[in-house]
């Protein structure tokens, strides 16, 4: 299978990694000194698994070089996703598929701006790492897996096909019966902690501490349940009760990407949770005062920073 991994991050890094110690093609898209680095001397992954290291057949910034992939991952961050889709789709052949990894539940419709809607899939992954040199990525938590399906929820040919090159790289693939339910699991909880974590810009272990804290997200994760429903999809009570069972039992120094991003003055993923929930609340007449509150406090910072990724 010739497989494009678009965006070698830490996600990108470690899955696209995994793909190139395989004897399948696989093409690296990157940029600036992480491009030089791999080009040079490959990519080293280092993970609590056992670290490894990989040299894809191609490594580029240049799409021109790359032949038509059946398979896209994409490893970009979500509010990169439409420049990347539109990048890639003169690439595209007819049975060309493209897989999306971010974070957040609208990922597939994004691509849909400029991608036929047969031909995108959906997806996400449970991983936490991260790069730490140009050309090195560090994977330093859980044991990744990486969920994916048909929009539709069939057990096509051609996920079969995909999760058997997964199992070949030694990734641990889920299909689920609903990918629906299973991408709004984790968006429950990321934008649960993500948005108040980067308005108080303290670890969990100290938002926990405070009730009137854990009030508000508790709200948030209510407010996110009346979309859910709203949308006709299948999240329950008592996924929340989890969410904050998982809250209860992460490491009291943790801290959310998104957090992480907000207060280094990052572009981060807020659109993509709490500024989501917001948009479709309307939609929908819904009221998310609490989710309102946390984007429009944080978003003057985020067109902000966004302002300056892009000069």
């Amino acid at each position: 299978m010739n497989i494009l991994i678009y965006g070698i991050g830490g996600i990108g890094g470690y899955f696209g990694g995994k793909l190139a110690l395989t004897d399948h093609h696989i093409t690296f898209i990157a940029r600036g000194k992480q491009l030089k680095a791999i080009q040079e001397n490959g990519l080293k992954v280092k993970s609590i698994l056992g670290d490894f290291h990989c040299t894809p057949n191609l490594v580029t910034d240049d799409l021109k070089q790359v032949r038509c992939p059946d398979l896209v991952i994409m490893g970009v961050k979500s509010w990169q996703l439409t420049s990347a889709a539109k990048q890639i789709a003169p690439i595209l052949g007819e049975n060309s598929l493209v897989l999306p990894l971010q974070n957040g539940v609208d990922n597939p419709t994004k691509l849909m701006e400029y991608i036929d809607q047969k031909q995108v899939l959906s997806g996400f992954c449970n991983l936490i790492s991260y790069i730490e040199s140009p050309g090195v990525v560090c994977h330093f938590a859980f044991k990744p897996t990486l969920t994916f399906a048909e929009l539709d929820n069939t057990n096509s040919t051609r996920i079969q096909k995909i999760d058997a090159v997964f199992h070949q790289a030694d990734i641990k693939s889920i299909i689920p019966k609903d990918i629906h339910r299973e991408l709004w699991k984790k968006f429950l909880f990321i934008t649960t902690i993500s948005a108040i974590g980067g308005l108080c810009r303290v670890p969990i272990g100290e938002l926990r501490e405070s009730s009137y804290i854990n009030s508000l997200m508790r709200s948030t994760a209510h407010e996110i349940l009346s979309v859910a429903k709203a949308k006709q999809v299948d999240l329950r009570a008592e996924d929340i009760e989890k969410v904050f069972q998982t809250i209860s039992d992460l490491d009291p120094m943790s801290t959310a990407s998104t957090q992480r991003d907000l207060m280094a003055g990052k572009p981060s993923e807020l659109e993509t949770f709490n500024g989501y929930i917001v948009k479709q609340a309307k939609m929908h007449g819904i009221c998310v005062p609490v989710n309102e509150m946390l984007y429009q406090c944080l978003l003057p910072m985020e067109k902000k920073s966004r302002s300056e990724y892009s000069k």
